[in-house]
């Protein structure tokens, strides 16, 4: 009896995946990795142009089937996940507006965000559940191709990374509500569009037909068509399974819901999350998320730079990788001699990154420990941020490309107070998208599971990590008047709000974690 396999493909901020799994075993049979080298532009710019993510996808889909061999005959359906927001933009022609597709940190919408946060932010936040940011697909659009957009043809239909994928593969057009809510364009409430979303959009003529209608996951969409499947060399016919957004794919791949757990994502950004029951008056966190059942929901706080970070200095310092970084910071104490970093190299609520502190005798060692220090201390900032407001996060799973280094996850261990479970493979997301793949036909998706292992903290270094987070969050509620000084207004809600984050107890307290 032949073995049944899934394809899982995640259009990440930085790389293109696909990984093949065995539906009875779990087992990955195949995985192809491509970059996306992305351009940066003056004002914040961060684009991609659509030939290279065509022959990204082109790559990494030929290459899995030269891997399965006769094998790619077993592929019973294929799921696709990608990162939230941006901007895919279908002209008239249906190829990407401007033959670019534009990346979530894109930082040029930064002032309209700004604008429409002061004029509507509070009405906006209560229907659609998280303010006005620059990454927003319908801000992003309303910025770079102008109000007038849909009415001359620049514009006539949006859609979201995986939904771009599906498209290339099936040629049709839909998405989910975990990517349709995560941008605010969904009713928090209803799950429906919002009426008041596209009014506030700046957009005449922006309607939800642009992105299709709303599929649950694990739905079939549609089939790998003829044209598409020459091209990427799949058989045609292959079932195409509507996705969700990658958080959310990578946290169906550790089971995080029905496990309990928060999750932080050591990715391009800094994401936290957790799924908990709907609560009213609701919490007050970055963004409440809308994804499907009508008693649940996901939160989330988050900030547009966490990897990120490494990987800048990285080049500025001629290192290889992101782990040379974390080599390099290793080699020098917590708290770098006193140098911090504010580690928003992307922005996001008007901030940006910088050193604080620094003097002659600092060393290249210490700039990586402020920079890979203050990347673990955000990410305890805003689990803190999520515990404040009554939601479930004592039991965390880190994940994303951080995740593999067990330094790094034991260092966000002792800033967040306890153990966590860490899951080193970096294609959650892809093996969350074979899941919904595996849903849309029946199949069984226990054993495509992923695996975890947990890392426990330095118990030895309790009291110093507590006393590093009221540091840094002491420094980033200090800086917020300058950043909003910088910008010659008072900035938005910031990654780190002023309100005061109690700091983690130590391990031994660990239930009292608030």
């Amino acid at each position: 009896m032949k073995t049944q396999l899934l394809i899982g493909i995640d259009l990440g901020s930085s790389s293109l995946k696909a990984l093949a799994l065995e539906a009875a075993s779990g087992r990955a049979v195949a995985l192809s990795r491509m970059p996306l080298q992305h351009d940066r532009l003056p004002g914040g710019g961060c684009e991609v142009g659509a030939p290279m993510i065509r022959s990204a996808l082109s790559s990494v889909l030929r290459d899995v089937a030269h891997q399965l061999g006769s094998r790619v005959d077993d592929v019973r359906a294929i799921g696709c996940t990608g990162h939230g927001a941006g901007l895919y933009a279908l002209d008239a022609r249906h190829e990407l507006a401007g033959g670019r597709a534009v990346a979530s940190t894109d930082q040029r919408a930064a002032a309209r965000a700004q604008s429409l946060a002061a004029s509507r932010g509070p009405e906006l936040l209560a229907e659609v559940g998280c303010q006005p940011w620059p990454g927003q697909p319908t801000v992003i659009a309303a910025e770079l191709l102008g109000r007038d957009a849909v009415r001359s043809g620049a514009l006539q239909r949006l859609m979201f990374a995986k939904d771009y994928v599906g498209f290339l593969l099936s040629g049709e057009i839909a998405t989910d509500a975990s990517d349709a809510s995560t941008a605010g364009l969904l009713s928090v409430a209803t799950g429906t569009w919002s009426p008041l979303a596209f009014a506030a959009s700046g957009i005449a003529g922006l309607a939800p037909q642009a992105f299709g209608p709303l599929v649950r996951s694990g739905e079939v969409i549609g089939t790998v068509q003829s044209a598409a499947a020459s091209v990427y060399g799949l058989p045609a016919g292959i079932p195409v399974a509507m996705g969700a957004i990658d958080l959310l794919a990578a946290m169906t791949a550790v089971r995080a819901e029905e496990r309990g757990r928060a999750v932080s994502v050591l990715g391009t950004w800094c994401v936290n999350a957790v799924i908990g029951p709907v609560l009213s008056p609701g919490p007050d966190v970055a963004s409440t998320v809308n994804f499907g059942p009508h008693d649940r929901r996901l939160y989330m706080e988050n900030s547009p730079s966490s990897m990120a970070n490494i990987a800048w200095l990285a080049g500025v310092l001629g290192l290889p990788d992101a782990r040379a970084v974390v080599d390099l910071a290793m080699s020098v104490p917590l708290g770098a001699g006193g140098l911090r970093f504010l580690p928003f190299v992307n922005g996001g609520g008007g901030v940006t990154a910088g050193f604080v502190g620094l003097k002659s005798h600092h060393t290249r060692g210490d700039m990586a420990r402020a920079v890979v220090d203050a990347v673990a201390a955000l990410h305890a900032r805003h689990t803190a941020r999520l515990a404040a407001g009554g939601l479930p996060v004592s039991a965390s799973t880190v994940l994303g490309g951080g995740a593999s280094d067990t330094r790094l996850v034991r260092l966000l261990a002792g800033l967040l107070g306890h153990p966590v479970e860490r899951c080193a493979d970096d294609e959650t997301g892809a093996r969350g998208a074979a899941i919904y793949a595996a849903m849309s036909q029946g199949i069984d998706a226990a054993p495509l599971c992923a695996p975890c292992d947990t890392v426990e903290p330095d118990a030895g270094q309790a009291r110093a990590h507590a006393d590093f987070n009221a540091d840094f969050n002491e420094l980033i509620t200090t800086m917020s008047p300058v950043f909003g000084h910088l910008a010659g207004h008072a900035p938005e809600r910031a990654p780190a709000p002023a309100t005061p984050i109690p700091a983690p107890v130590p391990v031994q307290q660990v239930e009292a974690l608030p």
